[in-house]
């Protein structure tokens, strides 16, 4: 480790590794009069040093023959030379031949043309070396009253740099002076920045004065210049509790500012200084107004974020603003309209339902006349969106539950099952709705294309079709849907067909059966009718003859036998339902002939050699006990068939009502820190004084203290430090780890424990995992038995386990090498970045198919009670369970459990638990899966540790 230190980096430039250039060429070069061969040389030596080469035979060629030159290109490159040397030595002092510079940076100071001049102060800018400095400052502070912006505004950024060296204040004393005088004649506002950042940094106190001085004109200034404004304003806001309203009166103020970025600024400073609601609903219009006028995707989702962050903390406020909200439906963006919906529904109450479902529906008729690929994913979004309102408030499912229901039919058949499922719970939860919902279903029934859709369709048939008119169209209706029977017709080796009536051989009027048989290339005879190949070719040739064949009919002729076996269920409902309303018992056993035929061809169907596969064990078994109950029904049958099952459904709703109360509840209890509501001393407190705003912000503010949201987090902070160093070390480093979603700060505390001048001390830290450091900490000096605060940035690009390590490496005056003092790990914790989640059931088995990673764990713990380690196991790995927990009710040995969470990067991690008690012991698997690889392993990683059971 005792390698020299590395060299700060201000600048990066692509080295194209091919056949590396010669000292000696670029010298030859270099003395040569041809000014493109001088560039060209002068670029290779850069790119040279940037790469790690030291060539310092070049410098006394470069300051003879590239020194005069008067080219301005040779100039900004000679500049660019100068900024990458060394210019120290090893015991930090200046070179003597770095002398020779400055005389030629004294005259490019002075030099008549702007551009020499601006390049020239930008190059200081980035120089760290007084002794080159020093003697340049009257021509630097000379050039804040050149004529051209370009040097103006270069010279306020080289003054600045100069004035933060460690030295700078003795260098330039009356820096902050003569930037205000320069502030207060400037009239570019690229200059006028400048001015305002060097008094941010180097003055704040004159920065606050000249911003109450020309608060009157503070909408005239320049974007950046506003944007320097904000940030002084948090900076001071943070730093002083008193006075906040009149920073507060400033930033309302620039919410008019043409810059749709000053305005972002400007509605997240207030939401971040101020919680009175004057001050929100400004923030909260101000993010609606941009959520329109903005056309970049990026922007709106990083809006809507913030809408988002709104609406957990001022819930009541953006109730009023959920139409404008709506708006951003009208991006073609699924992301957008996902997260667009996703807050409205959250913001539904009984005074915003009727506005808000109004315009899913006009979403939901505007996505029939739109043609974009993506119009049945987000028919799927509008359709569970209003699923979700219709069960918060039910009188509005009148209203919508005919207009979904025209989407049955739709191509998208995850849409189509999310009607059909609110439909099937809306027939349930609202009895007078019944009637209209059977009619209207048995109307579009034969629109129904996906075998799913129709078996959910067919359950509601066969459980709400009461009435004898609806028993009677319902059995009417699966016999048009099904067709004439049988499904195929075999020949003879004469020829005719057997066991079909003569209506039945041509199936459908587009093709049409053989009379005569045919010859196969086998030389064998064709056993069934051309009419059953061209029907069972194939299910994409299928779903072409849904409409001409009859969509029961074409997905039981394509192998479907499990929607078979509903189609026997609902008839044999249908059936004995009959028998209850029909006094006719000639046409109850009409009925109950036709339902046997049609299960008996279903079979017959099911065993024939024509198809690809035969029929399913479970399809069939199903479909026999159909054909033995129609044949002989008990009291105790009926009773099962026709209320056993509708009365599960209602047990499974109300489960999942009591879920959704459950977490409601637990939410509202998280809250409120008291148990009774506060009272508001709004007239009682002093106005004197005082704005409206300020008023409200002072009442905010007090009422968060009462609450306990202003704690002192100093006890959070010590659980929070990480001891980096032993006590032993001659320096002792802790750090203070803070997550946030995309970054990570260190905050790390170096003590010099010795009596000697610590010197070129640096934290040298490296990551390992998708850990980014963002920037290199700076060399300090360190005063014996002194402190230091050093913070690092660091970047995360993916949730996984990521571990930070380093050492911390300084010098002596009594020591010549290096001393290393190696750092702890520090363990970045997956459980940071995974958040509880939920999902549909359906969505989850999608992903769980979709998900190519799995990471497989064996259950190896000392706890013996099933539900205690799937408690466990959530609380560790900081997931939802998705099982109700009704389901997971009661002693049987046996355990099995989906778990959901998401990452603030936007990924899923799915865990399944199966687990079983045998001889008092658990055993089982916990698999893990997920689209990236470090989540899956991270997650295995975090459950192995934990699962034992310890802490």
């Amino acid at each position: 480790m005792q390698k020299p230190m590395e060299k700060s980096c201000t600048l990066l430039v692509h080295f194209d590794k091919g056949a590396p250039s010669v000292a000696n060429e670029i010298k030859e070069a270099l003395e040569c009069n041809d000014v493109p061969a001088k560039i060209d040389a002068l670029k290779k030596a850069i790119m040279l040093l940037l790469n790690g080469e030291t060539i310092p035979q070049l410098f006394i060629t470069i300051i003879r023959y590239v020194l005069p030159s008067e080219n301005h290109t040779v100039q900004k490159l000679l500049l660019l030379y100068l900024e990458i040397i060394d210019k120290t030595d090893s015991r930090g002092k200046v070179l003597p031949e770095m002398i020779l510079i400055c005389q030629n940076l004294r005259n490019n100071l002075q030099h008549p043309n702007e551009y020499i001049r601006g390049v020239t102060l930008r190059f200081l800018s980035r120089l760290n070396e007084t002794e080159i400095i020093e003697p340049l400052i009257p021509s630097i502070t000379a050039n804040l009253e050149h004529r051209h912006p370009f040097v103006r505004r270069n010279a306020v950024l080289a003054i600045m740099s100069i004035y933060k060296l460690p030295e700078g204040q003795h260098l330039l004393e009356q820096a902050p002076e003569i930037i205000e005088k320069v502030l207060s004649t400037e009239q570019d506002h690229s200059c006028k920045r400048n001015a305002f950042l060097m008094l941010f940094n180097c003055a704040q106190d004159g920065a606050l004065s000249y911003l109450f001085t020309h608060i009157d004109r503070i909408n005239d200034w320049g974007e950046q210049q506003q944007m320097v404004a904000l940030e002084l304003i948090r900076k001071v806001c943070r730093s002083r509790k008193d006075g906040k309203g009149k920073y507060i009166k400033i930033i309302i103020s620039l919410l008019n500012a043409p810059s749709s970025a000053v305005i972002y600024e400007c509605a997240g400073t207030l939401v971040s200084l101020s919680s009175a609601p004057t001050a929100i609903r400004a923030a909260a219009s101000t993010y609606c107004k941009l959520l329109q006028s903005q056309s970049d995707n990026n922007v709106k989702l990083i809006i809507l974020d913030r809408l988002n962050e709104l609406k957990n903390s001022h819930k009541e406020i953006l109730l009023d603003m959920v139409m404008d909200v709506l708006r951003a439906l009208s991006s073609p963006n699924l992301d957008i309209r996902r997260k667009t919906l996703d807050i409205a529904l959250e913001l539904l109450t009984r005074r915003n339902v009727d506005e808000i479902v109004l315009m899913l529906k006009k979403e939901m008729v505007r996505t029939q006349s739109g043609e974009l690929e993506k119009n049945g994913e987000y028919r799927q979004m509008l359709v569970q969106a209003i699923h979700t309102c219709a069960i918060k408030f039910p009188e509005v499912a009148s209203t919508v539950v005919h207009i979904l229901m025209d989407f049955l039919g739709d191509t998208n058949v995850a849409s189509a099952m999310d009607v059909v499922v609110f439909v099937r719970e809306i027939i349930e939860t609202n009895p007078k709705l019944r009637a209209s919902i059977i009619t209207r279903l048995l109307d579009t029934f034969y629109q129904i294309r996906a075998a799913r859709v129709c078996c959910c369709a067919l359950w509601i048939i066969g459980e709400y079709c009461l009435s004898l008119s609806e028993v009677e169209s319902g059995i009417v209706t699966i016999k048009q849907c099904l067709g004439d029977l049988p499904f195929y017709a075999e020949f003879t080796e004469e020829g005719e067909a057997q066991d079909a009536p003569k209506s039945s051989r041509p199936l459908n009027a587009a093709v049409t059966s053989s009379r005569r048989p045919t010859v196969l290339a086998d030389g064998t005879y064709a056993t069934q009718s051309a009419a059953l190949e061209t029907a069972m070719s194939s299910p994409t040739r299928v779903q072409g003859l849904v409409s001409s064949v009859g969509n029961l009919r074409a997905l039981l002729l394509s192998g479907d036998f499990f929607l078979g076996a509903v189609v026997a269920c609902t008839l044999t409902k249908l059936v004995l339902r009959l028998e209850e309303v029909q006094p006719i018992k000639i046409e109850v056993n009409k009925a109950a002939a036709w339902a046997l035929l049609i299960m008996v061809s279903v079979l017959q169907l099911g065993q024939s050699p024509v198809l690809p596969h035969p029929i399913d064990n479970d399809s069939h078994e199903r479909t026999i006990l159909c054909v033995r109950l129609l044949g002989n029904t008990g009291d105790d049958m009926k009773k099962i068939w026709l209320q056993s099952c509708r009365q599960s459904f209602v047990k499974m709703l109300a489960e999942k009502q009591l879920q959704e109360k459950e977490e409601i509840k637990a939410k509202a209890q998280i809250s409120h820190a008291q148990p009774d509501d506060l009272i508001d001393f709004y007239h009682l407190k002093s106005r004197k004084g005082m704005s409206q705003l300020e008023l409200e912000d002072e009442v905010q503010d007090d009422l968060k203290r009462a609450t306990g949201e202003f704690t002192n987090d100093g006890a959070n902070r010590l659980n929070r430090i990480l001891q980096l160093t032993g006590f032993s070390d001659p320096v002792y480093a802790e750090a203070y780890i803070t997550v946030h979603q995309y970054d990570i700060v260190l905050d790390v505390t170096v003590i010099n424990r010795t009596k000697n001048t610590l010197q070129n001390l640096c934290l040298e830290l490296a990551t390992m995992g998708d850990l980014k450091l963002v920037e290199r900490p700076q060399n300090y000096t360190l005063a014996p038995q002194s402190s230091k605060q050093i913070k690092a940035n660091i970047k995360v690009s993916s949730t996984e386990t990521g571990v930070i390590f380093g050492n911390i490496v300084y010098e002596t005056s009594n020591v010549l090498e290096r001393i290393v003092v190696v750092l702890n790990d520090i363990h970045i914790d997956i459980m940071d970045y995974i958040s509880p989640a939920s999902c549909t059931d359906s969505a989850f088995r999608e992903m769980w198919a979709e998900f190519e990673w799995e990471n497989k764990v064996a259950v190896n713990t000392v706890i013996q009670d099933e539900e205690e380690f799937l408690n466990h196991i959530i609380k560790s790995t900081n997931m939802k369970c998705l099982t109700p927990r009704l389901e997971l009710e009661g002693e049987c040995g046996f355990l099995s459990a989906n778990l959901y969470a998401k990452s603030v990067f936007g990924e899923d991690a799915l865990v399944n638990m199966s687990i079983e008690k045998q001889e008092g012991k658990l055993s089982g698997f916990i698999r893990i899966r997920s689209k990236t690889q470090g989540i899956a392993l991270s997650l295995g990683d975090k459950i192995t540790l934990k699962q034992k059971g310890g802490a």
